[in-house]
């Protein structure tokens, strides 16, 4: 006996094992995943920023700090703080000037840049204290407000 199959002309379940086998997406499924992507990053995206302006500002402060504390250390063995000319450079290169000089007072070969590539300003006021260390904030100009304000020690 022979058995016949039937063919049938509508075969779904082979169109659907095709797709599978072939993969991938659709343009709309992923344009539906760039919109999903582009909400989170818009939500997500300004606090994160926020945080790294924050972090930016923190680092010069703890930065300027580090400074003082080598200016001090500075003052215990030269007997004074630098002059304005002398600058934040005593603390790597002995200056002509001291014959005390136990440097270098920082662990870098180099001075260190403020978080946004600035250079820190060195001013000796003798007023409220005896020196004063700006970073001028990201802008590099005196004065400026948010991200671009003045950070200064003491």
């Amino acid at each position: 006996m022979i058995a016949f199959k039937s063919r049938s002309r509508h075969r779904p379940r082979d169109t659907a094992t095709k797709r599978d086998r072939d993969g991938g997406f659709t343009l709309v499924e992923l344009l539906v995943v760039l919109v999903i992507l582009s909400l989170i990053m818009g939500l997500v995206g300004p606090r994160v920023l926020g945080y790294l302006s924050d972090a930016r500002s923190r680092s010069a402060k703890l930065q300027i700090d580090s400074l003082g504390a080598a200016l001090d250390l500075f003052y215990l063995d030269a007997g004074r703080y630098p002059t304005q000319s002398e600058g934040l450079s005593v603390l790597i290169k002995r200056p002509p000037s001291s014959d005390s000089w136990n440097g270098p007072y920082l662990k870098q070969s180099e001075l260190p840049l403020d978080p946004w590539g600035n250079a820190y300003v060195y001013k000796v006021s003798g007023q409220e204290a005896p020196f004063q260390i700006i970073s001028y904030g990201s802008d590099g100009r005196e004065g400026g407000s948010d991200d671009a304000s003045d950070i200064t020690s003491r």
